[in-house]
This record gives C-alpha cells, sequence and structure tokens, in this order.
C-alpha cells in the first residue's frame, strides 16, 4: 500500500499503544494535525474519529495501530514543553523539531556484558582481576611446598584407605604415589583457594563463550584448572579423599600466563608503549622457573616412593644440574616414574625453550636495528642532548662527538642519536669503543613521530640539534625535510632548545618565525650564508676561511708542538685561541679598566695578559659590539668578549716580582721566548713590549703606518703614541664616509667618472625573507638585465669580454652551479659602504645554468657585477670572463655532484679541473669549496713528494692523538685557499655552551651589520711598516692612531723544498753535501726567530724530514745535475704547450693575446706574490715556493715580516657621526649633487 501524504487541515490526537518509555513522558498521547491522507495515485482517505475523554471534544481519537497499519510509519512523540513554549514566542516563525531520544550501546547493558566489561574490557578492571589471580596461583604453589614440608609417609596407612593392602612391585610404593599426608589446616585452604579459582574458571569461560563450546573445554589451561580445583571440591562432599595427591604445583604455570596478561593490560591501563624486547625475557624467565619448579616437585614427588626420597633442595638441585647440561650424577632418580618425567621434561625444554629462545634473538637484532628507548627514569636524572640527522656519516658524527665533548661542560651530558635510517656498519663500530658506548645512544626513529620523539625523551633533552642532509641532490628538499623536524621539535617539546642547520638562505624564516620572538633560545646557521660570506671576504682578507674555521673549533694549541718545524709549532701554538667572555665586574683581565675607553681596555688587557678583546654587550642591549671604539666607556655591567688560549676562569695569574722572589733566579724561558705563549692554563705577562710614549702628538687620520719624524741623535727608536685613557674629539677618526667623498672628488680624473656616480644606500630587492640590511655601494639607478651579460652586448654597452670594459682593478670570479640566493651574500660584502670605491673588483659570475629574472632583480643595484654562462673545464668560458685580468677566482662546490655514488667521489671533478687552471694559469688565486674536507690532500697531490708525505704523517700523528684540527697542517688549508662548509658544523655545536659565536661570526663575516659595531679588514705589512718591529707596537700603533683591533697576522714565508724528491732521495746526499747545503733543505726567509734557531734544532728537522722519505738511493753530483736539466727539459716542454693552446683559444675567440702572461715568464717575485694554494711549484722554478698560514692573536713579541697581513676589526665609521643618524633609503636615487649622508 503507497504511503499517504499528510496535509495540514485540523488537530488529531492519539493514543499510544503501551510501550516503553522515557520516565519523563507523562503525556499519554501526542497532538497531530493531520487526519487525512492522501496517497500517491491522487486518492484520499480519512479515518473515522473514536472520541474518548482524553480529546475533550476538540478532536477526533485514533488507534495507534490503526494509523500505522494505514501510514506504513511509526509515530514520532510531541514536541516537549519546551518546545512548545518556543513555538509560543516565536509564532508562525516556528518549526516543529522532531526529536527522539535514542539509546546507544543498549546492548552493554545486559548482565553478561556488564560482567564482560568488569571482567575483560576494563583495563583497570581486570588488571586487578589478574593480580588476583596471579596471586592465587602462587598462594597454591606455596601451598603446596609448605605441604611437602609437614609430610609425614608413616601417617599415610592411618588416614588412607587400603593402604595397608599396597601392594610394592619392582620396590615402588604405589601408595606414597597416589596418597599424601595432608594436614587440616592446609587442606581447609586449599579447598577455598581452589574454590575461588573454579567460580573464576567458569565465569571467565562463560564470558569468552563465542559460540564453540569444545574450543573452551580443551584449552590447556582450562584443563589445568579443573585439573587443580576440582579434586577439592570433590573432598568436601567424600571426606576419604582428602589426602589424595593433586598436582598443584602445575599451577605455576597458569601465574605464568596470568603474569603476562597482567603485564599486557599494566601497560594498556598506564597507556604507554613496552617493549617487546621486556616481555620476551619476563617470559622467557618464568618460562625456565616453571619448568624447573615443575621438574623439582615431580621428581621430589614420584621419589617418595622409592627406597630413598628427595628432599625439595636436592630435587632443585638435580633439576638445575641437568638443564644446565652439567650433570654432575651424584643425585640421580632411582625409580622409573621418576625417570621417565625426567625424559618428559627434557622433550619439553628442548621444544619450549629453542623457540622462546629464537623470539628473544629476534627481537634483539631487531632493537640493536632500532636502537631501543632512553629511559624516563635516565632523563630526570642525567643531562642529555638529542641529535636528528637524515642519514648519519662518520665524519659527521666524529665532527659533532669531538667538539661536543671538547667543553669541560658537557662532559656528564648524553646524545641520544634519532635517525630514520639502519645503523651504519662503521658508526656501529665506532659506538662500541668504550669512550662513545657510554655516551651515545642510537635510536631509529623519526621526528615526526610523537612515538620516536617519546623514546628520545625530548621533553626533557636539554638541547636538540637537527642537521640538514648536504649530500642531497635537491638541497631544497633537504630543507623541508629540516624545518618539518624543527616544527614537530617544537610542537612536541616547545621548550627544547633547538639548533638547526639550513641549507637554503629563503628557508631560514620558516625555523626562526616558528619560534617565539621574545623567548627564543634556538639558533639557526644557514650553509650558504656563511658559504659566500666566507668565500667573499677571502678575496678581500686572505684566509679570512681559515680564521673563522680556527676559531670556531675548540682546540688546546698543542698541534704540531713536537714538530722540529718552527711554523708549525707556531700555527699549531696560535690555533688553540678561541672567542670567550666574561663580565667586566667579575674579570681578573679587564675589571682594572673601569671607566676607560674600549680602545684603552683592549690594548693594555693584551699588553700585560696577552688576551684580545675584540666586542662587548651592554646589559642593556642584546646586540654584540665588535670593536666600538674610543667612545665606550666600559661599564663593570658589561660582557667582555676575547680571544685567548683559555677562559680566564681556568687561568692562573703569575706576576713577575713573586716569581723572581720565589725562584731567585731568570724569568721562565717559556715566557721569555720569542713566541712564547703557553700552551697550558697559566697565562702570565708575554714578554716585555719596548714602548715609547714620547710623542703624545694626535694622531693622523689615516689608517697608513707612517713612519715618526727622528730625532735629533737619530739612535733612539720611533715612538708611538699612546693610546688615551678617555677619547678626546681630537682623536677620533673622521667618517668614511665623508672622507671616503673628498678622496674621490679630489683625486680622480675624467676617466674615473664612473665611480663618482655610486652612491650609498640599502638595497632595494632583497632576494629571500631574513636577510640582514647592510649599507652598500649602489647604482644611481638599477642597470637593465641585458647590461649585466658580460660575454654579449647590447644597444646599452657594446662589450662582449671583460678586456673591453677596460677595469681598472682585478677581476673577482665566481664559478657557480645556479644563481642561488647564497650568492646576494657574496656580493655584499664586496660592495659594503665601508669598501673605498676606488678599490671595488669587478665581479664576474660564471654560472652553469642561467640566472632568472628575481636574481637579476636583486643584483641590479650593484656596480660592476656581471654574469655569463659557462663553466670552469671550458677553457672559452673562462678567457671569455676575464680569467688573464683576475686576482681571485672562486669555485664552488656544486650540488649535482654531492649525490655521487661514493660520497667522497663528490670533489672529483672540482679537484681536476682546478688542477687544470692552475696549470693554465699559474699566478691566478684560486679559492676552492670542497664537499669533503679529506680531499684537500688532492690539492696538493704529488705522489713522490717528501715534503707532502711529512705533511701527511703528521696529519695523522695528531689524529691519533685525538685532534680536532688534524686537518689544519695542510698546506692549502693553511693557506686559505681551500674551505669545506662542514668545518663550520662546530660552529653549530659550540652554541650549545657559546651561545654568542654565531652573533660574532655573523659581524665578522659582514651578513650583520649592527649600528655601532666594527667589521673585518686587512693590511699589508710593508717595507715601510717594519719599523714597528714587534706585533704589540703594532698594536700600540693601531690602537692609538686608529682605534683599530688587531686580531690577528696572516703570514707567506718562502720556502726551498728538497731537490729532486720526486726521483731523488735525501740520504742519498753525502756528509759533506750534506752540511754544505743544509740551509736548501728546509730554510725559511725573513724570520728572525729561526735565525735564533739553534743549529741542533735544523738538523733534527732535516734528520726529520730525511727519516720520511721512501726511498734510499746514492747518487753522485753530476748525474743529479743531468737529471735536474731533464727534468727542466721537459717541464719547460709542458709549459710551451699549455701556453700555445691558450693563444691559440684566444685567437679563435677573437681576444686580444697581449694580456697573456707567458708563464714561462713567470718570475720569483710573481710566485712569492701570488699565495698559492700549495702546491710545490714546478712550472719555473723548483727551488721557489712559498707556505701561508695563519697566526691568531700571537704572542706581543712576534717579529713583523715582510708580507705579512694583519686582520683587523675596524670601528664602524657611521658610530662618530656628530650629526644625526642617516636615514635609512631604500630606493637608489640618480641625483649626483646631494651630500653624501642624505643618500644615506
Amino acid at each position: 500500500m503507497p504511503e499517504p501524504l499528510a496535509h495540514e487541515e485540523e488537530t488529531v490526537t492519539v493514543t499510544f499503544p503501551s510501550a516503553r518509555r522515557s520516565p519523563d513522558d507523562k503525556m499519554s498521547g501526542a497532538c497531530y494535525t493531520n487526519h487525512t491522507f492522501e496517497y500517491d495515485d491522487g486518492s484520499t482517505s480519512r479515518l473515522s474519529p473514536r472520541c474518548g475523554s482524553s480529546c475533550g471534544g476538540r478532536g477526533v481519537v485514533l488507534n495507534v495501530q490503526e494509523l500505522e497499519m494505514i501510514t506504513g510509519a511509526s509515530l514520532v512523540p510531541s514536541p516537549q514543553t519546551y518546545f512548545r513554549f518556543r513555538d509560543l514566542l516565536l509564532g508562525d516563525q516556528t518549526f516543529y523539531d522532531d526529536r527522539v531520544h535514542v539509546e546507544f550501546y543498549v546492548d552493554e547493558n545486559t548482565f553478561k556484558e556488564r560482567l564482560k566489561l568488569f571482567f575483560i574490557k576494563n583495563q583497570r578492571s581486570s588488571l586487578r582481576i589478574r593480580i588476583f589471580n596471579f596471586c592465587l596461583k602462587l598462594l597454591t604453589c606455596v601451598l603446596y611446598i609448605i605441604r611437602v614440608m609437614t609430610d609425614n609417609p608413616a601417617q599415610l596407612r592411618h588416614s588412607c584407605i587400603n593402604c595397608n593392602s599396597t601392594t610394592q612391585t619392582n620396590e615402588i610404593n604405589w601408595g606414597l604415589i597416589f596418597w599424601v599426608d595432608r594436614k587440616e589446616p592446609v587442606w581447609a585452604i586449599q579447598v577455598t583457594v581452589a574454590s575461588i579459582s573454579f567460580l573464576e574458571a567458569m565465569l571467565l569461560t562463560y564470558l569468552s563463550y563465542k559460540g564453540n563450546l569444545w574450543e573452551q573445554i580443551f584449552q590447556v589451561s582450562f584443563l589445568l584448572e579443573m585439573l587443580n580445583t576440582v579434586p577439592f571440591i570433590i573432598t568436601i562432599f567424600w571426606p576419604p579423599l582428602r589426602n589424595l595427591f593433586i598436582p598443584v604445583f602445575l599451577n605455576c604455570w597458569l601465574a605464568k600466563c596470568a603474569l603476562e596478561s597482567m603485564i599486557n593490560d599494566l601497560h594498556r591501563a598506564i597507556q604507554r608503549t613496552h617493549s617487546a624486547m621486556f616481555n620476551q625475557v619476563l617470559i622467557l624467565i618464568c618460562t625456565l622457573l616453571c619448568l624447573v619448579f615443575t621438574g623439582t616437585c615431580g621428581i621430589q614427588h614420584l621419589e617418595r616412593a622409592g627406597k630413598k626420597s628427595l628432599s625439595l633442595f636436592k630435587a632443585l638441585y638435580f633439576c638445575i644440574v641437568t638443564f644446565s647440561t652439567v650433570g654432575f650424577g651424584d643425585v640421580t632418580p632411582q625409580i622409573w616414574p621418576s625417570q621417565l618425567l625426567v625424559v618428559v621434561m627434557i622433550c619439553v625444554a628442548l621444544v619450549v625453550l629453542p623457540l622462546q629462545f629464537e623470539e628473544l634473538i629476534y627481537l634483539w637484532m631487531e632493537r640493536q636495528k632500532s636502537g631501543g628507548n632512553y629511559s624516563r627514569h635516565r632523563a630526570q636524572t642525567e643531562r642529555h642532548v638529542v641529535l636528528c640527522v637524515s642519514t648519519l656519516k662518520i665524519d659527521l658524527l666524529m665532527d659533532f662527538l669531538n667538539e661536543f665533548y671538547a667543553h669541560p661542560h658537557t662532559q656528564d651530558y648524553y646524545v641520544v642519536i634519532l635517525c630514520p635510517c639502519e645503523v651504519d656498519v662503521q658508526v656501529r663500530r665506532i659506538l662500541q669503543i668504550p669512550l662513545w658506548s657510554q655516551r651515545v645512544i642510537y635510536l631509529q626513529g623519526s621526528a615526526l613521530k610523537n612515538q620516536d620523539l617519546l623514546r628520545a625523551k625530548m621533553d626533557d633533552a636539554e638541547a636538540c640539534f637537527i642537521l640538514s642532509s648536504r649530500n642531497e641532490a635537491d638541497r631544497m628538499a633537504a630543507d623541508h625535510q629540516t624545518i618539518l623536524r624543527a616544527w614537530a621539535v617544537k610542537d612536541f617539546a616547545p621548550n627544547c632548545p633547538l639548533f638547526v642547520q639550513i641549507l637554503k638562505p629563503e628557508n631560514k624564516f620558516h625555523v626562526k618565525f616558528a619560534a617565539c620572538p621574545f623567548l627564543s633560545t634556538d639558533h639557526v646557521v644557514c650553509e650558504e650564508e656563511f658559504k659566500y660570506a666566507m668565500l667573499a671576504l677571502n678575496c678581500l682578507c686572505p684566509a679570512t676561511s681559515t680564521l673563522i674555521t680556527l676559531l670556531v673549533h675548540t682546540s688546546r694549541g698543542q698541534e704540531g708542538q713536537q714538530s722540529p718545524e718552527q711554523w708549525q709549532r707556531m700555527y699549531g701554538r696560535c690555533s688553540g685561541n678561541e672567542v670567550y667572555h666574561i663580565s667586566l665586574g667579575d674579570s681578573m683581565f679587564f675589571r682594572e679598566y673601569n671607566s676607560k675607553s674600549f680602545t684603552y681596555a683592549a690594548f693594555h688587557a693584551h699588553k700585560k695578559y696577552g688576551v684580545c678583546m675584540i666586542g662587548v654587550k651592554r646589559e642593556d642591549n642584546k646586540s654584540i659590539l665588535l670593536n666600538p671604539g674610543p667612545r665606550h666607556i666600559m661599564s663593570t655591567s658589561d660582557t667582555c668578549y676575547y680571544i685567548n688560549i683559555t677562559k680566564e676562569e681556568n687561568s692562573a695569574f703569575i706576576f713577575r716580582q713573586e716569581e723572581d722572589q720565589g725562584k731567585g733566579r731568570g724569568r721562565c724561558d717559556i715566557l721569555n721566548s720569542p713566541s712564547g705563549l703557553p700552551v697550558h692554563s697559566i697565562i702570565a705577562s708575554m714578554g716585555t713590549v719596548a714602548m715609547d710614549f714620547q710623542n703624545t702628538s694626535p694622531p693622523e687620520s689615516g689608517v697608513k703606518l707612517a713612519l715618526p719624524p727622528e730625532n735629533e741623535q737619530g739612535s733612539r727608536r720611533p715612538s708611538i703614541a699612546p693610546v688615551l685613557e678617555i677619547a678626546d674629539s681630537a682623536s677620533l677618526l673622521q667618517c668614511d664616509l665623508l672622507s671616503d667623498q673628498s678622496e674621490d672628488e679630489a683625486g680622480h680624473s675624467d676617466e674615473d667618472v664612473t665611480a663618482n656616480e655610486f652612491v650609498k644606500g640599502y638595497p632595494p630587492n632583497s632576494p629571500y625573507i631574513g636577510s640582514s640590511p647592510t649599507l652598500c655601494h649602489l647604482l644611481p639607478q638599477k642597470a637593465p638585465f641585458c647590461c649585466l651579460r658580460l660575454d654579449q652586448g647590447c644597444e646599452h654597452v657594446t662589450f662582449e669580454d671583460a678586456k673591453a670594459y677596460g677595469f681598472k682593478n682585478k677581476l673577482i670570479i665566481v664559478s657557480a652551479e645556479t644563481a642561488g640566493n647564497g650568492l646576494y651574500n657574496f656580493i655584499v660584502p664586496l660592495r659594503a659602504y665601508y669598501r673605498p670605491r676606488r678599490e671595488l673588483n669587478p665581479i664576474v659570475l660564471l654560472l652553469d645554468n642561467l640566472p632568472d629574472d628575481h636574481f637579476l632583480e636583486a643584483i641590479s643595484c650593484f656596480p660592476m657585477v656581471y654574469y655569463m654562462g659557462g663553466t670552469i673545464d671550458n677553457l672559452d668560458s673562462l678567457l671569455q670572463c676575464g680569467v688573464l685580468y683576475a686576482d681571485n677566482l672562486v669555485v664552488v662546490d656544486k650540488e649535482s655532484t654531492m649525490s655521487a655514488e661514493e660520497d667522497y667521489m663528490a670533489d672529483a671533478k672540482t679537484i681536476v679541473n682546478v688542477q687544470t687552471m692552475f696549470r693554465l694559469f699559474p699566478s691566478l688565486s684560486i679559492i676552492t669549496e670542497l664537499t669533503h674536507p679529506s680531499n684537500m690532500r688532492f690539492m696538493q697531490f704529488r705522489a713522490k713528494d717528501c715534503y707532502s708525505l711529512a705533511l701527511s704523517k703528521l696529519e695523522k700523528k695528531e689524529r691519533d692523538k685525538g685532534s680536532n684540527l688534524a686537518f689544519m697542517f695542510r698546506l692549502p688549508f693553511a693557506a686559505g685557499r681551500v674551505f669545506s662548509i662542514s668545518m663550520l658544523d662546530t660552529l653549530l655545536y659550540q652554541c650549545f655552551v657559546k651561545d654568542y659565536m654565531i652573533p660574532i661570526a655573523r659581524l665578522l663575516l659582514g651578513l650583520d651589520t649592527t649600528p655601532g659595531s666594527g667589521y673585518l679588514c686587512a693590511m699589508h705589512i710593508c717595507e715601510a711598516d717594519l719599523w714597528i718591529r714587534t706585533y704589540g707596537r703594532l698594536f700600540q700603533k693601531f690602537c692609538s692612531s686608529s682605534s683599530e683591533i688587531p686580531i690577528g697576522i696572516y703570514r707567506t714565508e718562502s720556502h726551498a723544498p728538497p731537490e729532486f724528491q720526486g726521483s731523488v732521495s735525501i740520504e742519498g746526499l753525502n756528509d759533506t753535501r750534506e752540511k754544505g747545503e743544509e740551509s736548501k733543505i728546509l730554510t725559511w726567509s725573513s724570520s728572525s726567530s729561526d735565525q735564533s734557531e739553534h743549529p741542533l734544532l735544523r738538523k733534527k728537522s732535516m734528520h726529520w724530514t730525511r727519516r720520511l722519505s721512501r726511498r734510499s738511493v746514492k747518487r753522485s753530483d753530476s748525474s743529479l745535475s743531468s737529471i735536474q736539466q731533464r727534468l727542466g727539459v721537459l717541464r719547460r716542454s709542458e709549459r710551451e704547450e699549455l701556453s700555445e693552446l691558450v693563444r691559440n683559444r684566444m685567437q679563435h675567440l677573437g681576444l686580444h693575446t697581449a694580456g697573456y702572461k707567458d708563464v714561462t715568464n713567470l718570475t720569483a717575485s710573481d710566485v712569492m706574490n701570488r699565495v698559492n694554494l700549495g702546491y710545490l711549484q714546478d712550472e719555473l722554478n723548483d727551488q721557489q715556493n712559498s707556505i701561508s698560514y695563519v697566526l691568531i692573536n700571537p704572542a706581543p713579541d712576534t717579529l713583523l715580516q715582510l708580507n705579512d697581513v694583519v686582520f683587523l676589526i675596524r670601528p664602524d665609521p657611521l658610530a662618530h657621526v656628530p650629526e644625526a643618524p642617516p636615514v635609512q633609503n631604500r630606493r637608489c636615487r640618480s641625483t649626483t649633487n646631494t651630500p653624501e649622508l642624505n643618500k644615506v
């Protein structure tokens, strides 16, 4: 019958049949507005009314059953009272909200379901039930032992049935097997426990019944339960059976099952994941205990029937000896039932135990892969840090561990490594070393999973280090993974400090913005930012990469101290200098300089203690200021940052008067040596520095170290002005902005008109978010994109090669794969406002892939910045970009080579290309970035080079001693011509102890510019500056004249290598030649300390080199000269071929060959001025080679040498401008008549 469609006509009262309703429903009926029904076919039906007392004559009373039969649908109760009240208020706008009260989970209201919920489903109640059940089973086992100890077989014949008629067959008393002596109290307790266990077992069987009764009955646990409970219940109704033997000891297996279930319910109740290893070990131990207990009780009971019974202890002893496969034979079963039981127990053990051990071994192997857990107890009682990486390599792990544990503060920390990959074989071998096995815990897991973060106890960690995978081909994807890890850690543990490594600079702000800007303790290091800024400063300040790398590595300055080479001892000792901080009021170094100028305090602290103060931070200012200049007055609340061998807290102060009185002798030799810095934690006076304070005239405004006028006698040493305690207006520097402008306007000619068109301002377009604004030299108007292409002319510029531009300064060429945003940080330091305009070098970007418009928009405002497409392995590209007119060529590691099949092969192409360029252009300074620091040895590789072999052995020796800077003696690294970004990983690790290292490094590299903070620069020492003589006097000269702070020296020394070391051993020289040409073997020019060295030390150096040679072939003088002539001819022919190749390519490209400098005409001075890569040059003169190295904070009495480069921290010129601070103009102005300060 079709369903009717109801139309509203009049109210109908419907009486519901009797049914279950809610207690609140007091109405017997409900009113409806329809009583006429229209069907789908158009027909209508009207129900006959049945009036009743309930309708009151106002409607029709319907029978619900009749209504349901006609409508075919169930009726809905009327709205409640509050719905009617709402309808009364709303009037016609109301609508009926027909609601039905629905009860859910009504099946759980039954008695069975409630019992199941209490005994099985509910975690806490079921845990209590299982604990109670476990205690019952243990109680039955204890009662069995009590029954055995109180057993008296002599009383059995009086208590048991037919004991007198029991027969003994083969000396076996079967009555003693079936009957025991059970005391009444023990029986009563056992019956009570058995009754409870029986009822519980029946109840659980009923609740777990799923339709198969036989499956429930034939379960082993159910059969054991019936075997140990039903006989006791029978003895209640049949007293003669009270002494019947019942194997109650089998309840130990039921206790084992109850324990397993109890452990599972326990972990479910506390909602914590448990270790499968723990459960398996627990099961194995319980299985062994049950086997031993069952065998002990069974053998003891069966041996009662023999001639000599066994006690429980002897039976236990027998089982232990048997299961351990020892088998002494002193205790053995005497009757065959007990012997049969032993056979059965051994068979069961052979089946059960191997399965348990197999499962345990499998779980142990899986746990070795995953690493297990770091317990909560250890996390709360010990301190640990977490290292999150994508892939863990042995080099990265060792760098982290060596740097992290180099500080005394971190010796009691634990390192938890969280890595999604399985542990590598080499890494596993390292972690098994006792030095690291007790400190490092490896966990296989992901930082994106809260379970793995919980395993690592990230919420209790002191810090979390998140490192990116720089070996990935897609570095952007690697950064995205790092960002997600950082967010996941912040979500799980908001208070855990993060130390994050990011590859691309445009991804840095994702990590920084995720933290609270006011309470942030997170540190972020962007690789490309630091890399390009460091490579840029290497072009201006040589070996800046070596300087920064040595500062961020922890060392005690003991590297190379056993070497006979003077430069290695001095270089290794100065490499131990690091940056430390201390409050001025707590410092022994600086507290006497309270209310003095910063320059005064820096000079006298260096003169008295040998420490170099480089910066300061006010208490009310969070920014660190490098060399704030003489206007800064020191306060007791200031935090001082200084460079020293060790921090002041680890130093002892020995004054010379006390030393002389205590010893009654001259000063200690180690303090009077020319470069005698102590290498341990004792810092005393650093030698006598002769200072003459006769001349008190105001210092010159320039930065030249001019020679002061001599006096009438002409015999006195030239004097240096003193450093004033409080700077006056006459001693302050003028603003570099004004001096630079006046110098340009006064000194330039018509050819230099373009230099005057530069303005100073902030770059209008930043390629990424988060770059620090830096005041730079800019173009008045942005250059068109077509003008930025070096090798193609346009309508504005017709030049097509670097020669046509006619640059006055040498070029800086950067070879990179793509124009990433990191290249922006290469250009900014080279165009900073404090660089003189006339010294700006043109920059050429040699790119494998042409840049996009976004990058060109960012660099179009910088002067003399060009790009072109090409690669360094293409000679035509090198010649077109102007390699012949370049001073520096920077080779950046390519991302596409990082995903090599063998990790260390990622640098193969770069090394070969650099070697080719070095052969073609020997006068070019090449700065190379490598992926792996260990590959820098190939930059100087010569298989038969005796000196290189000596350096290689020295590196291995320092590495065996545990040095973190074993690679520092490689000549390319010491010279600052090879750099690896992985060397800066220690910068992030050091921030855990020194949170100021990242800001200081960014200020030194020019990545951040803080108002009032200085910048890093360099100055060359020429012959006119040698009158200063010592580094201490140089320190005074800078502080008194220009307020600059020297922090180190870059020294280049000529070196004469052993002759013909490729074919002839040094040991082949006879004694006469050895004495006559001893200076040729190891000689250092321009070194007064070496000249004063004892001859025995030079002889020791010669013997040291001789021992490291591989061959011992004696040659005569005539044979040596013939070999020299032959090698000279071969090398000259090779050089001529290379020169001819370069000329031919230049002629093919239409370039002028007049600018090409033939390598055959390369002089010794050119080789000396070119700070080489560390190669032993064989292009022209085998005896001319140079070795360059960095001396950080040398002793004040260190003698200066010609061609030394001094690293300086120059104060900010804008900090001393008397007028109002310059307005930041974010756009380049085209007007050139505006004053310089207004343009800023």
